[in-house]
């Protein structure tokens, strides 16, 4: 039966690792012996991690582009000559790139500014001369 069959298993399993000695290792330990006095896995320190993210989208008719970062919504000024341009963003934390996708032209890099809502171009706002 099933029942039997499971007995015979555990029985293997308790000869295997608690009573026979393993012939490769150190003293010829039991398998159980030498699992129980290793020292258990943790989680390695995450302080230092960094938030990595690539999101395609495209620009609004305004010239700028939406992120959302740590909850808050920003807008990403690119300029209205992209107005529709189909882009790449690339977030690493604060760090961003916004890259064409069609043609890999880098179009904006920044580091974002958690103070501003607007993150504007540097440039003055009216039609480009």
């Amino acid at each position: 039966t099933v029942a039997e069959l499971q007995l015979l298993l555990d029985r293997f399993t308790d000869e295997y690792n608690h009573r026979r000695p393993h012939r490769s290792l150190e003293h010829r330990t039991t398998p159980a012996t030498i699992y129980t006095t290793r020292p258990t896995a943790t989680p390695g320190d995450r302080s230092d991690d960094t938030h990595d993210r690539l999101r395609r989208d495209r620009v609004d008719k305004s010239g700028k582009i939406t992120l959302r970062h740590q909850g808050q919504l920003y807008s990403i000024g690119i300029g209205r000559t992209h107005t529709r341009t189909h882009v790449i963003v690339l977030v690493q934390d604060r760090d961003i790139r916004v890259v064409n996708a069609a043609t890999g032209e880098l179009l904006r890099e920044l580091t974002l500014d958690p103070s501003k809502r607007y993150q504007g171009t540097g440039r003055p706002p009216g039609p480009t001369r």
